[in-house]
């Protein structure tokens, strides 16, 4: 099968949507499928074997989107899927060119709008319209899927989950070190890295003070200078800002580590949260985002309403050995049902099903 995948963000630049793309293209390749990534981020071209096509682009705005068209029109492609956030112009641009070619087309959302946000239903199915009914609507977790269909009611909208290899996360414990909090994030406002400093310290204060214990935020972004500021000012000198590191070296990081905190509350899935929980961490995360789709109160972690219900419950799994080291036995040696095999053949299946014209043999065979 040959597939077209379309991301206005990838590879250099790293964040979920980034990752994923990346990883799924990766998976395709292993499955014997053909497939071409398409983005507006420049960098050299390709990584890691897989093809990408960089459109010109001003500041992440793609500035032509003829070699997008002509590609398309000429490439043979058998679908062409777009992940999107809502600012999004490269992935819109080239849904709108498949359905003009009558080409079969999957647009997956991966952003969780606000509540109070009125207008973007109304844009949403304003783009609807314009696309037609050869495209078909999905999203990264049920959480957005809802959001969804109450902007397009009359439409069936799919779930297409992150997917994870859970192997290279399952590094063996290291017992002699103290109790670590960790969180890894893009430091955008967002991701509430700000609300994570209070959080700790919130836990900090909590526990009795004679207990060790280390916190980690990893990641870079717009708030980096602010999140150093802030851990001075909250005298917070046992919480580390390593920055961005490797998946190598956040599994090590993982390995050390025993509560992993999800602090945003408009998380649309959390694919660091479900790494964290692959590693045998135990997860605290805010109940409104996707995080739910893979942890379970009292399961994998806990789900919670408020930056100050986490701070306690993690203070709380913090001096409750027994039931922490239990959370934790449970993840490092239970797969979450989103593994890549059960992720790749649920979008093979709904390719297929965009395509009746031709049999599901064929399609899923890698031709």
């Amino acid at each position: 099968m040959r597939v077209a995948l379309v991301t206005d963000v990838y590879l250099p630049r790293l964040g979920g949507i980034e990752l994923h793309v990346h990883d799924l293209a990766v998976q395709f390749r292993r499955s014997g499928h053909a497939v071409t990534v398409f983005t507006s981020t420049a960098a050299p071209s390709p990584v890691n074997d897989v093809p990408v096509l960089r459109m010109p682009s001003l500041a992440g705005i793609p500035t032509s989107t003829e070699v997008l068209r002509r590609e398309l029109r000429s490439g043979e492609y058998d679908v062409v899927h777009a992940h999107t956030s809502f600012f999004s112009p490269l992935a819109w641009r080239a849904t709108r060119i498949a359905a003009d070619l009558d080409l079969p087309a999957i647009v997956t959302l991966h952003s969780l709008p606000a509540s109070e946000d009125v207008l973007l239903p109304w844009l949403l199915a304003r783009v609807d319209r314009d696309f037609g009914p050869r495209v078909r609507w999905t999203a990264v977790s049920e959480v957005v899927a809802r959001s969804l269909r109450k902007a397009l009611p009359h439409r069936a909208i799919a779930v297409l989950h992150n997917g994870i290899d859970p192997a290279p996360w399952q590094q063996p414990p290291r017992l002699d070190h103290p109790l670590t909090v960790v969180s890894t994030m893009r430091l955008t406002q967002r991701k509430r890295p700000g609300a994570l400093l209070g959080t700790l310290q919130d836990i900090r204060r909590r526990l009795p003070g004679d207990l060790p214990v280390r916190g980690v935020v990893v990641g870079a972004g717009p708030q980096g200078a602010a999140m150093v500021r802030a851990t001075t000012r909250l005298g917070l000198d046992w919480v580390e800002l390593p920055g961005r590191l490797t998946r190598f070296e956040i599994q090590q990081l993982y390995a050390s580590a025993d509560i992993y905190l999800a602090p945003a509350e408009l998380e649309s899935f959390g694919v660091a949260a479900l790494e964290a929980r692959c590693a045998g961490l135990a997860v605290v995360a805010m109940a409104s985002g996707g995080v739910g789709e893979f942890v379970r109160d009292g399961v994998e972690g806990f789900l919670v309403d408020s930056h100050q219900e986490m701070a306690r419950v993690a203070s709380e799994l913090l001096t409750d050995r027994p039931l922490l080291r239990k959370l934790q036995s449970h993840n490092r040696f239970t797969d979450p049902a989103m593994t890549w095999p059960t992720v790749v053949n649920q979008h093979v299946d709904l390719y297929n099903a965009t395509q009746p014209a031709l049999s599901t043999d064929y399609l899923t065979s890698g031709t």
